[in-house]
């Protein structure tokens, strides 16, 4: 089932699980608003409205409100307020949204070895490129002496002409 709803003045072609940035509009982070101008309601058996289809909305959770910031070195200017929205479900009849707002997702973190073992190898690997590291500039510090000399001259400097 998709939906065509008009909100900011644009349409949008829009089925469940879609997420859109729309010109800017009332709610909290989280929340989830019904966005009522339903121009279409398509599936098996299209709705089409004259000029909204009666008793049909669309229900969003809106995930955050910004604002634009493609070509952000500019400092005048306009930007637009924008909200991002996540459509959850499209609604007929006048019925009340039933899917409530995402649970955030938190970050898995990768549990520690159990045993010292494993960070063991780290610990060595570190010193091994530590001494190579010493013996490298060990190694340079020769031949950055030689440099210091004053390198020849391509060619010898013009001598005045005698008459």
């Amino acid at each position: 089932m998709f939906a065509v709803i008009r909100t900011g003045g644009r349409q949008y072609r829009v089925v469940p699980d879609d997420v859109l940035e729309i010109g800017k509009i009332a709610g909290d982070v989280g929340t989830i608003v019904q966005l009522g101008e339903v121009l279409l309601v398509g599936g098996e058996s299209p709705v089409l409205g004259a000029p909204t289809v009666p008793g049909a909305s669309v229900a969003a959770e809106v995930l955050q409100q910004k604002r634009r910031r493609k070509n952000s070195r500019r400092k005048r200017g306009y930007r637009d307020e924008i909200t991002v929205l996540r459509i959850t479900e499209i609604l007929t009849n006048d019925n009340k949204p039933t899917i409530g707002p995402r649970a955030k997702r938190e970050k898995v973190v990768e549990a520690a070895p159990a045993s010292g073992e494993a960070e063991a190898p780290k610990a060595a690997k570190k010193k091994a490129t530590a001494k190579k590291t010493v013996a490298k500039k060990a190694a340079a510090k020769p031949r950055a002496k030689s440099e210091n000399k004053k390198a020849p001259a391509r060619k010898p400097a013009a001598k005045g002409k005698k008459k």
